[in-house]
């Protein structure tokens, strides 16, 4: 608890210090009394870091850390309102006198005059208001005040830790995993043979007398500490190691009382020499005698529930290294830990249950019978399935309906984890610990994945954004707020809270949650008034309090929304299976606009609505907007009003024209904060200024042409499309549409163009680039000689005619990671210039990128490609791989006819150790 609200009253610190500097016009005659707010926070936000630090659990501290969210909170909402006002009431607009003619400048000149004379007789309002926030602020230093008097009158500073005073049930569960995690020689491990298997040729292979380490990792519940007690117990193992010990660490340990227990471990299986008391001193005596007792001698240890590389450190000493073959198995949650303890350790991440095996033991649990058809027990595989292939969920579910009559299952289905949480304590304390290990900056981030509904594949990069724009990553060293948040997200990752879902290019594209973890999530971001899904708004009162709201739509989403706080930051809505009204949405947009003046995020990436061209000019109202996502919601022209949106960072349009063309008006080049565009933009665009762009997606060919590219420094991810897949329906919809000032450039048939890099080579940052020309002879790329000032980049898609790939490639980009050729027209084999890139991990050659009849990869050639994907249809028949080239390849796929794929396949010659690749021939023309 106390580690999430030292993360929320952080992010109020950092707040307030945003206010101090971006909006001091406004502040006036409060910056002192914000000033005194800033530092009263920082003061009691390291208490609460200190409370965290010492895991301490008391009721008293845990209602002073809620007191101090609540004050945070308003400290957020009274500076958010005041702000808030200010513009709306009495900021002039921004004057514009760069564009339109003469007679209009004139007219904005004198209407902007108008409104300023208007302001400044107001000033008595403006005292008025700023007596308003002042005496707001003298009710939070009250507050503030009373707070820090509780923590002297309570004496808080003086409660003694968690372990001093830890629940009782936690005590008795973790006593029940130290004696009896590893009582399992009579269990049956469903779904593991082949797992178990493979790990047993590791612990037995002669191949490797050195000692080394099998890590099994995977998220709690999963399996490993019964995996790993049942390679413990096998026959084999028994048989090849003369001297056994096993012990559970967990997350608190002592490392002179995990030294005695694996002492005593060992002497239940074989007799050891007797302990002196000098023996058992301390930590280095009792290491010394167990090393000195293994000496000689073939060894096996279990560590069961490490969590802590340290706790490796402090016992590999007692471990003789004696090339005898001795092994050690290691289970964690943390990948970190897993490949990281041992120099020889080989990490064996535990997958999921597939559904069949997750039926099979869920019917051992339930029936006592592992053959049940599914299909005569349909609630029960409803329930099996939400398990989504956890075993100990599975376990715990089957054990619960076994208790229960028939007719009261369809209630544990509708209360399905609130029900297991009862019956089986572990299950909560499996989960608690993982939370309660992650650091405060990972909690939040942790928590917000609540929001998503269940089973949601979230993509990386947008909630890479979506964390950025709520003010959950600080800035931190020279890195971006998104390489950190990148960073959060792969420990998250590592850690096992975080699945991984679909990868693409070597990265993740996208990732899960366990709806476990999510109700998790949920839970505990309730308890904060964090988030609120649409469940709790609809059963609720306590929702109104919430910060953030996630709307799955289908419903009465209006009169949802009337639930909500006025201080709500963040607005996600989600609606996968329905299509509405244009109508409907702009209820929606209005109803936000009106009743959530200081929203930071908007987001209907998930919309589905159509035939709507323009979003509100109401919008402009919402000056705290910091994310505005409107993917496929059917919204494509965006108002002159954004222009006031001067803290926006991310713009997320359609990229895709269905029904109308996107617009963007002029003032896009007003919004300084921006990070990320993404769109079809095609449309005059000034975005020259916008020095803290990194992401701009989907712009035109001749659009990019007029940009001037020195400024935009930061710019990490580009793409730049032609409209060789849109144009005949944008012409279709350029003739049935109106609106003014609507036009596009086009280009004669037999003219050539030709794509220059010159632009490209100003963008410093730059990782990713991806350009797509026209597929014919009227569009080609120039030299790629100006990447090589782009030293950063390590993606790079083509789609377009290439006159030649140039000798030194390797040199240009020798960063590259990943390649895609589509549409070059080669005639020379291109793998001799390819095969030089030494860190390409994945290669693919599309449709017409190359000519030739014969592809040769060299000896020593392509050190670390790991996917290689390529097109065969009018393309190569022979792929010829000689001995020492791929060494890392994992896959290989082709695309080509079926008729052709046979012949393709016997024609690829390569030597015995390729055989392990995979080989896919792809015959329906998806690469």
């Amino acid at each position: 608890m106390s580690g999430v609200v030292d993360a929320l009253v952080s992010f109020a610190i950092q707040r307030l210090g945003d206010y101090l500097i971006q909006e001091i016009k406004f502040l006036r005659g409060v910056k002192g009394e914000v000033e005194f707010l800033k530092k009263e926070l920082e003061w009691l936000h390291c208490f609460i870091d200190d409370a965290q630090k010492r895991q301490i659990n008391s009721p008293l501290i845990r209602k002073w850390v809620l007191d101090m969210r609540d004050i945070a909170y308003d400290c957020e909402d009274v500076l958010d309102g005041f702000i808030f006002k200010v513009h709306d009431e009495g900021n002039p607009d921004t004057l514009r006198v760069d564009h339109g003619t003469p007679s209009e400048r004139r007219q904005r000149l004198f209407a902007f005059l108008k409104k300023l004379s208007c302001i400044i007789c107001s000033k008595t309002q403006e005292q008025i208001d700023l007596y308003g926030i002042g005496k707001e602020i003298e009710r939070l230093k009250g507050r503030l005040k009373d707070a820090s008097d509780r923590s002297v009158r309570y004496n808080l500073q003086n409660i003694k830790d968690k372990t001093e005073g830890e629940s009782s049930a936690r005590t008795r569960l973790k006593d029940l995993r130290r004696t009896t995690s590893f009582q399992l020689e009579e269990i049956e491990v469903v779904g593991y043979d082949q797992d178990a298997r493979t790990l047993l040729d590791q612990l037995l292979d002669k191949k490797k007398p050195q000692r080394s380490v099998i890590s099994i990792v995977g998220t709690g519940g999963l399996g490993k500490t019964t995996l790993a007690g049942k390679l413990y117990h096998h026959p084999e193992i028994k048989n090849n190691f003369s001297y056994r010990a096993l012990v559970s660490v967990s997350q608190e340990y002592n490392t002179k009382d995990l030294l005695e227990r694996i002492i005593q471990s060992f002497k239940r299986n074989l007799h050891m020499p007797e302990m002196s008391q000098e023996d058992m001193t301390n930590e280095d005596s009792m290491g010394s005698y167990l090393r000195k007792s293994l000496k000689g001698q073939t060894y096996l240890v279990v560590i069961d529930d490490i969590w802590h590389k340290e706790a490796w450190d402090c016992l590999k000493r007692a471990f003789p290294d004696e090339n005898k073959g001795s092994r050690v198995i290691m289970t964690t949650r943390n990948e970190d830990i897993a490949r990281g303890v041992d120099d020889s350790t080989f990490p064996y991440p535990l997958r999921f249950l597939t559904p069949d095996e997750s039926w099979q033991l869920f019917c051992m649990k339930a029936f006592k019978n592992p053959k049940v058809d599914q299909g005569s027990k349909p609630q029960e595989w409803e329930m099996v399935k939400k398990c989504g292939g956890l075993p100990l969920a599975i376990v715990v579910l089957g054990g619960l309906l076994a208790t229960k009559k028939p007719n009261e299952w369809s209630k544990t289905r509708n209360n399905i984890w609130k029900d297991m949480g009862n019956h089986n304590i572990e299950i909560k304390y499996l989960l608690d610990l993982s939370f309660d290990d992650l650091p405060s900056e990972l909690k939040v981030c942790f928590l917000y994945l609540g929001l998503f509904p269940e089973d949601h594949e979230i993509k990386i990069k947008k909630l890479i954004r979506l964390w950025v724009a709520e003010g959950l990553i600080s800035q931190e060293g020279d890195n971006t707020m998104e390489e950190l948040a990148e960073d959060y997200l792969n420990q998250l990752i590592k850690k096992s809270l975080i699945q991984i879902g679909q990868i693409r290019r070597g990265r993740i594209f996208t990732c899960r949650v366990h709806d476990l973890l999510r109700d998790l999530a949920i839970q505990k971001a309730k308890e904060l008034n964090f988030i609120c899904t649409e469940h709790e708004i609809e059963n609720s009162a306590e929702s109104s309090k919430s910060r953030r709201h996630a709307f799955y739509l289908g419903r009465n989403t209006s009169l949802l929304l009337q639930h909500c706080n006025p201080p709500s930051r963040s607005l996600l809505f989600f609606s996968q299976y329905f299509h509405h009204q244009p109508t409907f949405l702009e209820g929606l947009l209005s109803e936000v606009c009106r009743g959530s003046q200081v929203v930071r995020v908007l987001d209907f990436d998930s919309f589905s609505c159509k035939n709507l061209y323009r979003s509100p000019e109401e919008i402009g109202k919402l000056i705290h907007l910091k994310y505005l996502g409107l993917r496929k919601s059917g919204i494509t022209d965006v108002p002159s009003s954004i222009g006031k949106l001067l803290h926006l960072q991310t713009l997320d349009l359609p990229t895709r024209l269905e029904n109308s063309a996107p617009s963007l008006p002029s003032e896009i080049g007003m919004l300084t904060e921006l990070r990320h565009l993404i769109g079809f933009l095609y449309t005059e665009l000034k975005i020259d200024n916008l020095t803290k762009l990194q992401t701009l997606k989907n712009v035109s060919y001749w659009l990019w042409n007029t940009i001037s590219t020195e400024k935009l420094v930061n710019l990490r991810e580009l793409k730049i499309i032609s409209f060789n897949v849109y144009l005949r329906e944008l012409n279709i919809m350029l003739h049935r549409d109106s609106r003014p000032g609507l036009t596009i450039t086009s280009y004669g048939d037999t003219e050539k163009k030709e794509f220059t890099f010159d632009s490209i080579a100003n963008l410093k940052s730059l990782r990713i680039l991806m350009i797509e020309l026209l597929y014919n002879d009227v569009f080609y790329f120039g030299s790629l000689e100006p990447l090589s000032h782009c030293e950063h980049l390590r993606d790079l898609n083509l789609k377009g005619k290439i006159q030649d790939l140039p000798g030194n490639l390797h040199e240009l980009v020798p960063n590259l990671e990943c390649l895609s050729l589509h549409g070059s027209n080669l005639n020379d084999d291109p793998m001799p210039k390819l095969e030089k890139l030494l860190y390409l991990t994945h290669l693919q050659l599309g449709e017409d990128s190359y000519h030739g009849s014969k592809m040769t990869c060299s000896a020593n050639g392509f050190p670390r490609l790991e996917i290689l994907n390529l097109c065969s249809e009018q393309m190569f028949h022979m792929l010829k791989v000689e001995e020492g080239a791929l060494l890392a390849l994992k896959k290989l796929k082709i695309r080509a006819p079926s008729s052709r794929a046979p012949v393709l396949k016997r024609s690829i010659k390569t030597p015995n150790y390729l055989a392990r690749v995979l080989v896919e021939c792809d015959t329906d023309r998806r690469l």
